[in-house]
């Protein structure tokens, strides 16, 4: 099985000094974010986000299905993650790695389980057809921190993404092409957003945010946190690593919600860009348009 090449003993002992030193090799604060780049596709439901070096893309779809037996008032929500090789030499297709496995787990509990979209809204016919939303996740680049981006990127592709509109006459479910009616957006309850922390020293005393790849490799622990920017925490996962101080926690929750607010504030002002863009005199002179040609 492909390996990622490790980092060399005299770079692992070069970034354990620095840290204790409160140094940093790309010169950011210990809670400094890399430079974080969100761009939206020609296509409804498609964001890349960009965090450093690391990249990831994530794509919303839609199709009808039927609910499942337990669930007949919902819809029906999934997220698929996928590591490929082009994004680091230790991925293979259709052999999910541990990373590939906690990335999916902390995204379903972050976006799917807090009830960040509306499922019941999803339902169509109770018990016989419902919109089944789907988003796939695809790191193009790993240079560390691939929860954080790839949360950024699901949450802004379901809000960019829109479904074809439908209506219901006498038992007979229509559903329109975008010719006939305009897309309609998904309904979206609240944007929670993962912010990971990286602890260094025997006792994991320095706390940094946004870790690189190689940060990533002389961590003895790491805390995620899922939170919304009205500070309602949806998860907390501290998987494993040396046990952290309480009181370190709470302060790395309180520098979380900070960050989690800028990038909410950074995905609507995206989205909002997106829309003005897209909005050349709005859907009837888009047909208008057409009908000329």
């Amino acid at each position: 099985m492909p390996r990622d090449h490790e980092p060399s003993l005299n770079e692992k002992q070069f970034v354990t000094q620095a840290l204790q030193e409160n140094l940093r090799l790309d010169g950011r604060e210990l809670d400094q974010y890399r430079p974080l780049e969100l761009r939206f596709g020609d296509q409804h439901g498609v964001a890349e986000v960009t965090l450093g070096k690391t990249k990831v893309l994530a794509r919303a779809t839609a199709e009808l299905t039927v609910p499942y037996p337990d669930r007949p008032l919902d819809g029906i929500f999934t997220i698929s993650t996928e590591l490929s090789p082009m994004a680091s030499p230790s991925f293979e297709v259709n052999r999910p790695t541990e990373t590939e496995i906690l990335l999916s787990r902390l995204l379903e509990k972050t976006v799917r389980r807090s009830g960040a979209l509306d499922t019941e809204s999803l339902c169509l016919v109770a018990g016989k057809q419902c919109w089944s939303v789907r988003v796939d996740v695809h790191v193009l680049s790993h240079d560390g921190n691939l929860t954080d981006a790839a949360c950024v990127a699901v949450v802004a592709a379901l809000r960019h993404f829109r479904r074809p509109d439908t209506s219901i006459a006498q038992g007979v479910l229509t559903v329109y092409t975008p010719a006939e009616r305009e897309p309609v957006p998904l309904s979206w309850l609240h944007s929670p957003f993962c912010v990971t922390w990286s602890f260094f020293g025997e006792e994991g005393t320095t706390a940094l945010l946004d870790a690189t790849w190689l940060e990533e490799q002389v961590r003895v622990g790491s805390c995620t946190f899922s939170m919304n920017q009205h500070g309602e925490i949806c998860q907390i996962a501290k998987l494993g690593g040396v046990p952290v101080d309480a009181v370190a926690l709470l302060q790395c929750a309180s520098v979380s919600l900070t960050r989690v607010k800028e990038i909410s504030d950074l995905v609507d002002r995206r989205l909002a860009e997106d829309l003005k863009r897209r909005d050349k005199g709005g859907f009837m002179a888009e047909l208008r348009a057409e009908n000329d040609r």
